[in-house]
């Protein structure tokens, strides 16, 4: 893409409604603008973002083997009244009547919907195990949204089903999906550790929340500094193998990690003192089992291998695709702007022209876009007839990972600029040396 072609919208102020790194960031950085209180239009930057961590997740899940679909925005209220959630769920549940009088909702999740689904098409207990999801715009009428995309009222979510036989059976759902979500997340270049939570308005008793680290976080945690240590990697896993899911399991729930909602002060002291930490962090998904609760209330069973009607298992799990955003930058950036990770950088590099209209660094800038191109890569080109200063600070402030930075003096030497943004480290290469060195360590993601 060349920047003199595309819709960037770059602030030079911070907006004074910002109060956190992400927020200002994503604003300054042309990604969104507020629409109203904590709803947000996704601008191209901000979108292009989005859908990378959208593909990231369809492309886990989908490993893992899950289902994809799409449900609606809009519920009926008589199915929430079925799991005797209409009235319980408070009043961040936008309700609302249709022209015919009926009452609606804005779905801040789809449980019902879900188990509507599967009462109406899975009958025997042969068609399981099965695990749906979606990722869809919801909505949670928030008091006080706040923190950007971090805390606002409309936001995207992945949202996963599982429908199993018995509890053993569910609980390796339970598994398979806390594996998938640490390996979505690494992907991303996060760390997010999973801790005991509160399961809330969702019910159920096995939940984990994931959290970033981050001074921003909503949420206070306290945790054994050795779970920091840990990685998914590149271990391969079979998700079919409950033995394997539930080592990897234990391997990352076995030390102390909890948020302040199910903080337990005497077992944290049996952490030895060197390794006790306590942070702030911010939620970017959760997984739950809450067994046979809404296949009971609404009939959704399917006949058991005795010819017995049997209420399936359920857990449902999330993923704040939107929210991830924020945490990401709130965990990459420094006081020039984001450091995106090379796994969901809008673009792959930068490539900066010094002397925009010399002929040389023109050609030369040219021949570095369309090698990008051939290697599959997308170079965000400014090509814009600006000072050299104010191109370098765009490009630190939307935090391209790589920058190829190209001017006459270089060429006269057969180089141009190799800048790491994450470092700040500068090498000279040969146009054709540094391509081979951007794409080789895209190639090794």
């Amino acid at each position: 893409m060349r920047l003199s072609r595309y819709f960037l919208p770059v602030l030079k102020e911070t907006p004074a409604e910002a109060q956190i790194a992400s927020h200002r960031l994503m604003l300054r950085a042309g990604m969104i603008k507020q629409s109203s209180a904590g709803i947000y239009s996704w601008l191209p930057m901000g979108f292009k973002i989005l859908r990378k961590l959208e593909n990231i997740v369809h492309e886990e899940q989908i490993r893992a083997g899950h289902i994809p679909m799409l449900m609606p925005t809009l519920q009926s209220a008589e199915l929430w009244r079925e799991s005797g959630r209409y009235d319980a769920y408070g009043p961040e549940m936008l309700r609302f009547k249709d022209r015919q009088d009926r009452e609606m909702l804005y779905g801040p999740t789809n449980e019902e919907a879900i188990t509507d689904i599967f009462r109406a098409h899975v009958n025997s207990y042969k068609d399981l195990p099965l695990t749906l999801y979606q990722v869809q715009w919801k909505f949670r009428d928030e008091m006080r949204p706040r923190f950007g995309v971090m805390r606002g009222r409309e936001f995207f979510m992945k949202d996963g089903y599982n429908f199993d036989l018995t509890q053993e059976d569910a609980l390796h759902a339970y598994n398979r999906h806390l594996v998938s979500y640490l390996r979505t997340y690494e992907r991303m270049g996060l760390q997010a550790i999973p801790m005991r939570a509160d399961s809330g308005p969702i019910g159920g008793e096995n939940t984990h929340e994931f959290l970033v680290l981050a001074e921003t976080g909503e949420s206070e945690v306290f945790y054994d500094s050795q779970i920091t240590e840990l990685t998914f990697g590149d271990r391969e896993i079979d998700y079919d193998s409950r033995e394997q899911c539930q080592a990897v399991l234990e391997e990352f729930t076995s030390r102390y990690a909890r948020t302040d909602e199910t903080h337990d002060e005497a077992i944290f002291a049996e952490v030895p003192e060197e390794r006790r930490r306590t942070a702030r962090g911010i939620e970017v998904g959760q997984i739950f089992y809450f067994g046979t609760k809404y296949s009971e209330a609404m009939g959704a069973t399917v006949q058991g291998p005795d010819g017995k009607p049997v209420p399936v298992h359920m857990g449902s799990h999330g993923i704040g695709v939107s929210r991830l955003i924020g945490a990401i930058i709130e965990a990459n950036h420094d006081d020039k702007g984001i450091i995106w990770p090379e796994g969901v950088t809008p673009f792959h590099v930068g490539i900066v022209n010094l002397k925009q209209g010399d002929e040389e660094a023109d050609a030369a800038c040219e021949s570095l876009y369309k090698a990008f191109e051939a290697k599959g890569l997308e170079p965000l080109y400014d090509d814009r007839n600006e000072r050299a200063g104010g191109k370098f600070a765009t490009m630190d402030l939307i935090g391209l990972p790589w920058r190829i930075t190209v001017g006459p003096r270089g060429l006269k030497a057969g180089v141009v600029e190799l800048t790491c943004r994450r470092t700040g480290e500068s090498e000279e290469l040969s146009p054709e040396a540094a391509i081979e060195k951007v794409a080789g360590i895209y190639a090794a993601l």
